[in-house]
């Protein structure tokens, strides 16, 4: 009974430990993105520069707290991308007393490959989705009515799509850690397709801030995509295996 306390009190103390870690580090990269927010918000409202359809191609405010609570909001969510390694790092190091010493090394081997994958995404989003999908939105009825886009409205707008855009990208490497510890298979994945592609346009309907069916397809397709080449990955994690076996194996 002694040992089972000691050993709950342990894992709440090294938990403890890691949590206040990670709010440091977030605390701090927070920080950092506040100091530089200028540069962050000329970034992400470079793609609604240009408009005819945006009055003096400038976003507006209409609330005293609105401009403050944005510049918070996107400190926060620059911090998190910033510390997002190391927080990732704690997560990892917390559960790996559970997991087999062949899960730890695909874990911390997946993690450049996460961060990348995420960046991909996002690049994804601001690169080739979100031109077309603010052309709709800022030209649709500018007829009839002359836009006046508020900046928490435009901003909460990119920061969810390039979020959403970048946690999609991941859907290959789970796919491959999933198959390398024997949780899925490749038959059982490549069964799903159908599913697949009816998620993926549900996903694209939910991401995509325009009812425009192209916009949707721009994020569809890529997912469809992703999953095909999260089949062959977990393909390529069972062949490995499957080689490795064949070697250990004793000839006659």
């Amino acid at each position: 009974m002694k040992d089972k306390e000691t050993s709950l009190a342990g894992h709440l103390d090294e938990l403890r430990r890691r949590l206040i870690i990670s709010v440091v580090v977030l605390v701090v990269a927070t920080s950092a993105a506040f100091v530089f927010h200028p540069t962050i918000f000329r970034f992400l409202m470079a793609p609604a520069q240009g408009f005819e359809s945006l009055r003096d191609n400038q976003l507006i405010f209409t609330q005293a707290t609105e401009m403050i609570g944005i510049t918070m909001k996107v400190s926060l969510m620059g911090g998190l991308v910033l510390a997002s390694p190391i927080i990732l790092f704690q997560v990892i190091m917390f559960v790996a007393p559970g997991l087999t010493s062949k899960e730890k090394r695909y874990l911390f081997a997946l993690l450049p490959g996460a961060m990348l994958s995420f960046v991909a995404g996002a690049a994804f989003g601001y690169y080739v989705l979100l031109p077309p999908a603010l052309r709709f939105l800022l030209t649709f009825g500018s007829d009839l009515a002359t836009p006046m886009i508020r900046v928490g409205n435009y901003i909460n707008l990119v920061v969810t799509l390039l979020f959403w855009l970048g946690i999609s990208f991941q859907t290959p490497l789970i796919m491959f850690f999933l198959s390398k510890i024997r949780v899925i298979t490749p038959r059982a994945l490549a069964k799903q397709r159908r599913f697949a592609v009816v998620v993926a346009f549900i996903l694209g309907a939910l991401i995509t801030p325009t009812f425009d069916p192209v916009n949707q397809a721009l994020v569809a397709v890529p997912i469809i995509l992703l999953y095909e080449i999260g089949i062959w990955l977990a393909k390529l994690a069972r062949l490995g295996e499957k080689k490795a076996l064949v070697e250990a194996t004793p000839s006659k």
